[in-house]
């Protein structure tokens, strides 16, 4: 490749010398920077979500290539965010791409050392036992003057913030029948 050749095809002298002052359309392209295409052109299908990260409901489109989440992004359509994601939503793909992603159920023992897997149904009857034996523990039918509480001190909820407001309307009511008080959320960022 002469000189010439060399320097034509620099960003700067392409800026200088053609139709693009700015550098911000070909003069800012190479070669290699105009053979790439999105992972949004090669998608198979894209399917409307929405953010769950916070209690907002940003909409995003799901871009699917070969039954795998390539990319997501704003939907311009939704009228609650306008095609704008904030830091988590925009990094939210790796909600179900990420290696590091957790997909068994992990326990570890108390004082234990080391994490086990269990299967689903056996870590419900776990959690279920749990819940209904603190309840036992520390049910109120009554306070001290007789007035009547019908509550548990025992057992709580704080959800976080990948709860929508229906799931976290759902856990109330759960929890609330089960005589907690103390249900909370994170669910406003």
């Amino acid at each position: 490749m002469g000189l010439r050749t060399f320097i034509e095809g620099w960003p700067v002298y392409r800026q200088l010398t053609g139709t693009d002052p700015l550098g911000r359309g070909a003069a800012a392209k190479s070669a290699r920077s105009a053979a790439l295409t999105s992972r949004t052109e090669t998608a198979d299908s894209v399917a409307r979500s929405v953010c769950p990260y916070c209690a907002v409901g940003c909409g995003q489109r799901v871009y699917v290539s070969d039954g795998r989440i390539t990319q997501i992004e704003g939907d311009p359509d939704s009228p609650i965010s306008r095609g704008r994601l904030c830091p988590k939503g925009s990094a939210s793909r790796n909600l179900v791409t990420s290696e590091l992603r957790q997909q068994k159920v992990r326990y570890r023992r108390p004082y234990g050392t080391q994490w086990e897997d269990l299967d689903l149904a056996t870590a419900l009857d776990m959690i279920a036992d749990r819940i209904l034996a603190a309840r036992a523990e520390t049910w109120e039918d009554v306070d001290a003057e007789g007035r009547p509480l019908n509550r548990t001190l025992g057992i709580s909820s704080l959800g976080g913030a990948t709860l929508d407001n229906e799931e976290n309307y759902l856990i109330k009511k759960l929890f609330t029948a089960m005589g907690a008080l103390q249900i909370e959320n994170q669910a406003r960022i």
